[in-house]
């Protein structure tokens, strides 16, 4: 998805980054990662970013004040929880970089920088992710209870969904609040975020679970107590959250067609294992390791 997104990023720096301003008073340009986990695709993008920032600025060398020959310097804030494992993450710092890294544990649901600090922010499939769940999926007197279910992909019951898309939105109104503070003028957020990539694999993963039940391999009641903190925004949901908000304007949206449809046995192991390198976690803390590795082996098997 960071691949597939890698132009489209390019060009919006280029096109809407207001380096005049926000070199004016300084030469060192400071990036957020925000959601960086521990792989090696974080400092892919970050390489990518600083390319296409150096590009802005020798394009644009004219218009800023106080211009030298030296290009700027930069430095790069890779955030996550503070469960994620920084020393995975810097074994992957690549030997040649041009920035100066720095790791930031703490939720990007509250503030993280100082005011003023940051000019360029980049999140992929980071606000995918709830700061918690509904607590009204699991409460079997809700109307919005998920019974069977690990989350809304699949649901026939609207009340999940809303409550799904609730929760998403007072997060995303508290991310667009501290980010605010956080940004220079001038600055830019650039937030890559999957839309339909996984909902077919979603509902998959959730029937081998039932599958396991059963069974009689799982209690049913561990199914209906669990559901992913995931939300999939589509480009309507981004849009509203953007204009009620109100502190940031939308310059680009665009929609990427990455391959998402379980076509081969190939394609599912591929996003399986795309998908079980960010949910892993919850999924053995909830069910446990045995469990988890033999739905996640029965879905790449389902068509």
């Amino acid at each position: 998805m960071i691949d597939g997104a890698k132009e489209m990023v390019r060009d919006a720096i280029i096109r809407n980054l207001n380096i005049k301003i926000i070199l004016s008073s300084s030469n060192t340009l400071r990036i957020a990662e925000l959601g960086c986990s521990v792989g090696p695709n974080t400092f892919s993008a970050m390489q990518y970013i600083v390319e296409a920032l150096k590009d802005k600025y020798l394009l644009y060398q004219d218009q800023v004040i106080n211009f030298t020959n030296n290009i700027p310097e930069f430095q790069i804030f890779c955030n996550d929880h503070v469960t994620n494992d920084f020393n995975i993450l810097f074994q992957s710092l690549p030997f040649d970089r041009s920035y100066y890294a720095y790791g930031v544990p703490g939720s990007f649901y509250n503030r993280l920088f100082p005011s003023r600090s940051i000019h360029f922010v980049h999140s992929s499939s980071g606000i995918n992710w709830l700061s918690k769940i509904p607590k009204e999926l699991v409460d079997e007197k809700s109307l919005a209870w998920n019974k069977g279910l690990i989350h809304y992909v699949g649901a026939s019951n609207v009340e999940v969904v809303n409550a799904y898309f609730a929760q998403f939105e007072k997060d995303m109104e508290v991310f667009f609040n501290v980010r605010a503070e956080e940004i220079v003028q001038g600055g830019m957020m650039v937030l890559i975020t999957a839309f339909s990539g996984y909902i077919r694999l979603m509902r998959f993963f959730g029937s081998s679970l039932m599958d396991l039940v059963n069974e009689g391999k799982l209690d049913e009641s561990l199914v209906d107590s669990f559901n992913l903190p995931l939300y999939y925004p589509s480009p309507q949901d981004m849009t509203k959250v953007v204009e009620k908000n109100g502190l940031f304007s939308i310059e680009r949206m665009e929609l990427i067609n990455i391959k998402s449809n379980l076509v081969d046995e190939a394609d599912a192991k591929t996003l399986m294992t795309s998908l079980r390198s960010s949910i892993e976690g919850v999924i053995i803390s909830h069910f446990g390791s045995k469990i988890a590795e033999e739905a996640c082996s029965r879905t790449i098997l389902k068509k």
